[in-house]
């Protein structure tokens, strides 16, 4: 008993100070984390174009930029859709607040004019004593987008280099850890890119149909901003559970306000609906129980991960609560190979017991 619990503690304390190097290169990790992602994504077209005599360098550049391009043209797209319609929805907000307040002003409340007049102007000075707090704000934010663009272009030159040389770092790594540990380490690396690389491009998959059917459900109602909630949510179904929700809850608010209640109900119905879709059909099929993780594992990593590292911490829990549950079988696989007799000897065991 004393030998298990000096395990735990030891295993405990690993995981600790995995964690908190983790938070302390978390500007390295992250980009290669995210790298790593994008890389399981170009892998299957550049793959296509090695096949087709390409050379490493040209096939990782041709897929790189043929997706940047198509990034450019999407960000352009959902620019215009959004500039086109900021004036609607606004007038929409302003109509809605105006029936909100004649609702207040009426039965069964019957708030008397200067009262609302009074809560509008409280709400002012509170904006206006937090101006400085905002201009704050504003400034961090200034620097947070700079930090993400340096992030963006350090995850772009990763992905390219993991696609250019990728086929070449499982040998290089058995050559410098060795035959023993490199073998084990290859081989586990080897299966958490299969396994991550199904997972992103299944979700991949499963978050375009969500898109496509909840997309062209707003254009058929009217409801503006049809094309950005549709990306929203194609983005949003990489973060499971909690991605679709968030994604469904803006897209029946943009409804509310600028269609009124019964459009917002029957965009609420489209949502769900489709999520039922693809929870009871698309990702059995897709995935078909590939990454073996419960419901109530992928809901607790997405919730550890958005609380340690926000939300790129809910991007990637999932992927790295499916490459931790690869470990622990490889490790089981192993210590079963160990502790089961080898099969000559069951195969004689039994013949033994079975002659008379």
């Amino acid at each position: 008993m004393s030998r298990w619990s000096l395990r735990l503690l030891l295993v405990a304390a690993g995981l600790v100070l995995i964690g908190w190097l983790i938070g302390a290169l978390w500007s390295i990790v992250f980009p290669v984390l995210l790298a790593v992602v994008l890389a399981t994504l170009m892998w299957p077209p550049a793959a296509w174009l090695l096949r087709h005599r390409f050379p490493p360098l040209a096939a990782a550049a041709t897929v790189l930029l043929s997706g940047i391009v198509v990034l450019a043209l999407l960000i352009t797209l959902i620019t215009t859709s959004v500039s086109g319609s900021i004036g609607q929805i606004v007038q929409s907000a302003s109509g809605g607040i105006a029936a909100i307040r004649d609702w207040l002003a009426g039965p069964p409340l019957n708030l008397a004019q200067g009262q609302l007049d009074a809560v509008l102007q409280q709400v002012t000075g509170q904006l206006q004593q937090s101006i400085s707090s905002i201009a704050a704000g504003v400034l961090s934010g200034v620097g947070g987008i700079a930090s993400g663009v340096i992030t963006l272009v350090l995850t772009l030159v990763l992905a390219f280099l993991f696609v250019k040389d990728g086929p070449r770092f499982l040998p290089w790594l058995r050559r410098v850890v060795g035959d023993g540990a490199g073998g084990h380490l290859a081989e586990v690396l080897q299966r958490i890119w299969k396994t991550v690389g199904e997972f992103i491009r299944t979700q991949a998959i499963v978050s375009l149909v969500d898109a496509v059917l909840i997309g062209g459900g707003l254009l058929i109602l009217g409801v503006p901003l049809a094309l950005p909630l549709a990306v929203l949510t194609f983005l949003g179904g990489f973060i499971p559970i909690v991605g679709a929700i968030v994604a469904g809850a803006l897209g029946v608010l943009v409804a509310l306000v600028s269609n009124g209640f019964t459009t917002a109900l029957i965009v609420l119905v489209i949502i769900v609906i489709v999520q039922q879709l693809e929870g009871n059909v698309l990702q059995p099929i897709l995935q078909a129980r590939s990454l073996g993780l419960h419901a109530a594992v992928v809901l607790l990593a997405i919730t550890a991960g958005s609380t340690l590292y926000g939300i790129a911490g809910a991007f990637l829990a999932v992927p790295a609560a499916a490459a931790a549950a690869v470990v622990l079988r490889y490790i089981g696989e192993q210590l079963d190979a160990r502790t089961e007799p080898p099969a000559a000897e069951a195969a004689l065991e039994v013949t033994e017991d079975a002659i008379p």
